[in-house]
């Protein structure tokens, strides 16, 4: 780190594995001044985590690199599971892509995060250190970080808010007295990681054996990962040795000619911390809580925590939103990651059965489940994962029931054409910031109902999508896109003739009926003015005042708001949005 180097951020980020790298990425699109710091010298070399989901690569989409990271993946594999007589009693085998891509897709971790690291060099408002370590911090007006450099050189960081994206032995954590809650079984696995690997399949084979129950998973580059649980009196030498490990390996199709790249035996967690924040201190990922690893959603839930605290963040820097934005992004992740915990243990329970008993019983009903076509895509659709919903945080709830709302969930993401007839996922319409999403054949018209101040307050942009065979001119300020499918009309069935707030992350957050779009407003505009109501003694850095509607607004407090390399998305007026050229005039 040179001397001449910045010394103040509006964000630090501690740990450089994928959740603090994707975080790193999405500030640097919202024009947020950042810092990444990690204590070892270079991003992971060793494969970790190996499977990669849909709503991850959509947050790749929204950090600007997934061209790159899909190169490099697997995408759509898919599960069989099978019973110790070698009978395929299920198949998950998921075709869909509601959000964009592949349900289910094979990575390297070491891969991705080179990767986020390279891509950070796009932003210079964005900086990295490696071989840096956080000796402490405190909180006073602002938060202070000690660092110790790869020489034993000591360096002093001021930031607007830390994130510990470092772990499950998390430092951030630590020196917060957060402890995680919940439970570390004591079931241990082998993990065998491999490279030059041939199988003919493509898919995770799953071996539901209660004496031996193994999984295999597929990696790009000829890599496959294979697992396999110790036995009760087992020691973790027992299975290291070269010998187990061949006889393993060979009694499960792998390749003879592979190599084993890495081989550790681990024990998986379902713990959670209670607490998520302290003041502008946040934790996100397994430093804020830990999955099993069964429905191989550890690292992909870590990423919805970057991109649910990315844009909150960038939000109450620029002051479109007051801090108590930030109190919600605990209130909408937690659940979640208790939704997956649970689905996670499910699986554990097919993988694993206690006795031959009950896993005959379970892949019996799993044989009967194929009978009828409903339950048999129930599972080979992976409907059984939870699917991103929120019941409570930057939302207004609307009158429909939970199952029918769309409010609070994650807006689907079809292939839409633009006006020039290029054809690209809807996102690149919908741009990074709040939007107003219709589905119209009269934007003209829905859109002139839409001049309530309060979107342009949130830097709204304006999206119509037309149905199948509408035709309209080009209208101010309405970026217009064209329905190929009818993906986004079944989601919206029950939206006609309304319009779709969407926050930055593309979940819902209100729907404004054309036939009463001031109370929509009204709704919003209370919804706002209530992050701007904080806690005693919390996020003091932020200036507690909402902007002022007219003239110059207050100045912040905070000295470096103000050096941010560019404006975020969804502070500048819609035109300036990326994605406003596809269509808008």
């Amino acid at each position: 780190m040179s001397a001449d180097a910045p010394t103040e951020y509006q964000v630090a980020i501690i740990g450089s594995g994928p959740i603090g790298l994707t975080l790193a990425n999405l500030l640097g699109q919202f024009g947020v001044r950042a810092l990444i710091v990690e204590q070892n010298v270079t991003t992971v070399q060793e494969p970790r985590a190996v499977s990669i989901d849909d709503e991850s690569l959509r947050t790749m989409q929204a950090a600007g690199v997934v061209d790159d990271v899909l190169k490099l993946i697997v995408p759509g594999y898919g599960s069989h599971y099978y019973s110790p007589t070698g009978l395929c009693f299920a198949k998950v085998e998921p075709t869909g892509r509601p959000y964009g891509y592949p349900r289910r897709n094979a990575f390297r971790q070491p891969v991705l995060e080179q990767q986020l690291k390279h891509a950070l060099a796009r932003f210079s408002h964005v900086n990295a250190l490696y071989g840096w370590r956080l000796d402490s911090y405190e909180q006073t007006d602002r938060v202070t970080l000690h660092l110790t450099g790869p020489m034993r050189e000591n360096r002093t960081i001021g930031c607007d808010f830390l994130v510990g994206c470092d772990g499950a032995a998390s430092t951030v954590r630590e020196q917060l007295r957060i402890q995680l809650e919940g439970t570390t079984f004591d079931e241990r696995w082998l993990i065998l990681d491999l490279e030059n690997n041939e199988n003919a399949t493509k898919h995770t084979e799953v071996f539901c054996d209660k004496r031996r129950p193994c999984i295999t998973l597929p990696g790009p580059g000829r890599t496959r990962r294979f697992e396999f649980k110790l036995l009760p009196g087992e020691k973790d030498e027992d299975l290291l040795n070269n010998a187990t490990v061949e006889r393993l390996l060979r009694a499960h199709g792998a390749d003879t000619r592979s190599a084993v790249r890495r081989k550790v035996v681990y024990r998986f967690h379902a713990r959670v911390a209670p607490r998520w924040s302290s003041g502008c201190v946040f934790l996100a990922g397994d430093a804020a809580h830990l999955t099993p690893p069964f429905a191989g959603q550890g690292m992909n839930s870590g990423v919805r925590d970057a991109h649910n605290l990315a844009w909150k963040l960038a939000a109450v820097l620029r002051r479109r939103a007051g801090p108590g934005l930030l109190d919600t992004y605990e209130s909408e992740r937690k659940d979640h990651i208790w939704q997956m915990i649970r689905l996670a243990l499910r699986m554990g329970k097919v993988m694993s059965p206690r006795t031959w008993l009950s896993g005959f019983i379970t892949q019996t009903a799993f044989l009967a489940l194929t009978i009828w076509p409903p339950a048999r895509d129930y599972v080979a659709q992976m409907k059984y994962k939870p699917p991103p919903r929120f019941h409570a945080g930057f939302l207004v709830p609307d009158a429909k029931s939970v199952r029918k709302t769309l409010v609070g969930r994650l807006i689907p993401q079809p292939t839409v054409t633009t006006q020039d007839g290029r054809g690209v996922l809807l996102d690149e319409a919908l741009g990074q910031g709040f939007v107003l999403l219709a589905r119209t054949a009269h934007p003209l018209r829905d859109f002139g109902k839409l001049t309530q101040p309060i979107w342009d307050r949130l830097g709204a942009a304006r999206v119509a999508v037309l149905p199948a065979g509408a035709q309209t001119r080009a209208v101010q300020g309405v970026v217009l896109v064209h329905e190929i499918d009818r993906a986004l009309a079944d989601a919206l069935i029950a939206y006609q003739n309304c319009a779709l707030l969407l926050r930055p992350d593309h979940y819902v957050a209100a729907t404004i009926p054309f036939a009463d779009p001031d109370g929509a407003a009204k709704a919003v505009e209370a919804l706002l003015a209530r992050t701007w109501t904080e806690k005693p003694g919390l996020r003091t850095r932020v200036n507690k005042s909402p902007p002022s509607p007219h003239g110059e607004e207050p100045r912040s407090g905070v000295s470096n708001h103000e050096a941010c390399a560019k404006t975020p998305p969804f502070m500048t007026e819609p035109a300036a949005w990326p994605g406003a050229e596809l269509g808008s005039t």
